[in-house]
């Protein structure tokens, strides 16, 4: 490459990673989400010009940064290969769809509501909650399907005792499931479950409490513990990432015994090699054996 365009380059780069330019796009980002929360009243009716003119210079903005961003990298294909660059590139590109009074301006709206999620991109602590969530979903799953289990067996089991109680809520399985949601949502359960199948059943207090204490105690802080575990591992990665935290002190530690023992191994192999006087004498000792004597 040519010095002109590495020395432009590295203005541009220099320029991606200033933090006053990190949070005057978080500043824009911010006012791009109250400019389409401030288009949902009606009062804005006698700004609209003027907020449709902030539009146009956010967007504007929004396309300069992405085109500074684009240009730090040393190689365009290096930009794309984050997926946190794709995927502002297409919320940008999005966001270019004109706000008229066209069929499109429908789309144009839903699309520049998703520009506040940049704010993910730029924010590298909620890219660690987000990727925290996602990769915890799986494990989760396991805790959700062992849930559905111990719903579909209390719904059962409610069908059967609590139908004459009230067909509304129990008649049956599928009833009994959502009655059975509203109850591990604490949603006005004790009122409208509880004690109109007490006055039937006395006893059904024990039925209620089990399934509260399966659901709300056990496997909601399972879930908790899963995302927590999950956030903590993250952590530790970002903070290796970024060489900091005891993560990236004992990563370095382990570089530097791994160097040192590769040395040692180097010049253990050259000593063995390399001549030693005992061997010295003995060579020139086993020579003088060796040779003929001369006759005259």
């Amino acid at each position: 490459m040519s010095e002109p365009f590495n020395t432009w380059q590295a203005r541009f780069e220099k320029l991606r990673s200033n933090k006053i330019f990190e949070a005057a796009v978080i500043a824009i980002i911010v006012i791009s989400a109250l400019v389409i929360g401030a288009k949902t009243y009606e009062e804005t009716t006698q700004v609209e010009q003027w907020l449709l003119y902030l539009d146009i210079a956010v967007t504007i903005f929004f396309l300069i940064e992405i085109l500074i961003r684009m240009a730090a990298e040393r190689t365009l294909l290096s930009f794309f290969k984050k997926g946190w660059n794709v995927f502002d590139f297409l919320i940008v590109t999005a966001s270019l769809i004109p706000m008229d009074d066209s069929e499109m301006v429908l789309l144009a709206r839903l699309l520049r509501i998703f520009r506040v999620l940049r704010l993910v991109s730029m924010i590298p602590e909620l890219q660690m909650l987000l990727s925290a969530l996602v990769k915890s979903v799986p494990r989760m799953g396991y805790v959700v399907l062992l849930m559905f289990i111990i719903f579909y067996i209390y719904a059962a089991i409610g069908s059967f005792l609590f139908h004459n109680v009230d067909e509304g809520l129990w008649g049956n399985i599928s009833l009994a499931m959502l009655t059975l949601f509203q109850v591990a949502t604490f949603e006005s359960w004790a009122t409208a479950v509880l004690y109109p199948a007490m006055d039937v059943y006395p006893y059904a207090w024990i039925y209620f409490l089990t399934f509260i204490f399966l659901n709300a105690f056990i496997f909601l802080n399972m879930m908790i513990g899963i995302v927590l575990d999950v956030m903590q591992k993250e952590s530790a990665q970002m903070a290796l990432d970024n060489g900091e935290g005891e993560e990236a002190e004992l990563q370095s530690l382990r570089k530097d015994v791994h160097g040192l023992k590769t040395q040692l191994d180097r010049m253990e192999a050259a000593l063995a090699q390399a001549p030693t006087p005992h061997n010295i004498a003995n060579n020139d000792a086993g020579g003088k054996q060796t040779e003929k004597p001369t006759t005259d």
